[in-house]
């Protein structure tokens, strides 16, 4: 009796459905399997290939069934979609992702252990918390305003919105005070995550290589968290690619354009990449250097703030590259 040696799983929060084949490709089993069912149906079988989508809960299964001794190979859903022939099921999914899982060209995600999933919840979590932060402080702005109350812009100044409360009618005072309660919360909450974010740092000792790098500072736990096997990458303009920070070609009829950055990977990373390169463009101008004097003022005298803040982004991730690889400490170059 033939065994099975590829089987697609269609992950979802209580059926997941299976499709498995054999060496030569004859379809042995399609079937759905409740959660609890899942674990018991490879157990104790021989070691095949499994294949999943990269989605929520896909680490920790691909963990369960590494242990048992299968392959796991999880695939971006957007590199599965064209091997769907036809309608959208979950049957049909499930063919699709036994399927890709044997492509030679397919690329995989990596399957992250439990202290990095944990560094991506720090980091998710205090990103949300920020966004809240963010909201809280636009609603205070605006219900003030409607008093004709303003201030100048940045979160700084929405709390000295706070000693102006007191000019408000009586009725909007205690709906605003409510709001001010809430931020001042939020930011509790941002700074407790942001203390763990820093112990998980002292702990690390990639992330304190990657820190020395101008512009990454503590996002080094995430870079270090996220980051697959740096030597599945040829060179370091493709570990920039797959962080979204290179031109986005489309050619065709022999003819070549280049657009702007194709923002494909990680956009968390990439944005905190960006965000470091936009404190180091400040952090120049605020020193006031003479104009010219190095290569990032020179390119800040050509080129728009943004511009020159994407090529700094792209440089740092080449030199992230480049310490995860050597396993080196960066070395700051005489301007």
């Amino acid at each position: 009796m033939s065994e099975l040696a590829t089987v697609g799983i269609d992950l979802a929060k209580s059926v997941f459905q299976i499709h498995g084949v054999d060496e030569n490709g004859l379809v042995l089993v399609r079937r759905q399997l409740r959660r609890s069912q899942l674990l018991a149906f490879f157990q104790n079988r021989p070691r095949c290939l499994i294949g999943m989508e990269a989605c929520a809960g896909a680490y920790d299964w691909g963990l369960r069934l590494q242990e048992m001794g299968h392959d796991v190979r999880l695939m971006p859903p957007s590199y599965v979609k064209p091997y769907v022939k036809r309608g959208k099921t979950d049957a049909a999914d499930a063919a699709a992702i036994c399927e890709a899982v044997t492509r030679p060209s397919m690329r995989f995600v990596a399957i992250k252990s439990e202290s990095c999933s944990l560094v991506m919840v720090l980091h998710r979590t205090r990103d949300f918390l920020v966004r809240q932060r963010t909201q809280i402080g636009n609603a205070i702005r605006a219900h003030m305003t409607e008093f004709g109350i303003k201030t100048a812009k940045g979160a700084q100044n929405v709390k000295r919105l706070k000693e102006q409360v007191d000019q408000l009618p009586q009725a909007a005072r205690m709906p605003l005070i409510l709001l001010f309660e809430q931020l001042s919360e939020a930011d509790m909450r941002i700074e407790r995550l942001t203390g763990e974010i820093e112990e998980t740092y002292s702990q690390s000792e990639t992330s304190q290589r990657l820190a020395m790098i101008p512009g990454v500072g503590l996002s080094a736990t995430i870079i270090a968290a996220t980051t697959p096997n740096v030597d599945n990458f040829d060179c370091a303009r493709d570990y920039a690619a797959w962080l979204g920070l290179t031109p986005k070609p489309h050619s065709t009829g022999g003819k070549q354009r280049v657009g702007g950055i194709s923002k494909m990977g990680n956009r968390y990373i990439r944005r905190l990449r960006y965000l470091g390169a936009m404190a180091q463009i400040m952090l120049r101008r605020r020193l006031k250097r003479e104009s010219g004097s190095d290569r990032l003022s020179g390119m800040l005298m050509r080129k728009k703030t943004k511009i020159v803040a994407i090529a700094l982004a792209h440089r740092m991730a080449r030199m992230i590259f480049a310490v995860l690889r050597d396993g080196s400490r960066y070395e700051p170059q005489a301007a």
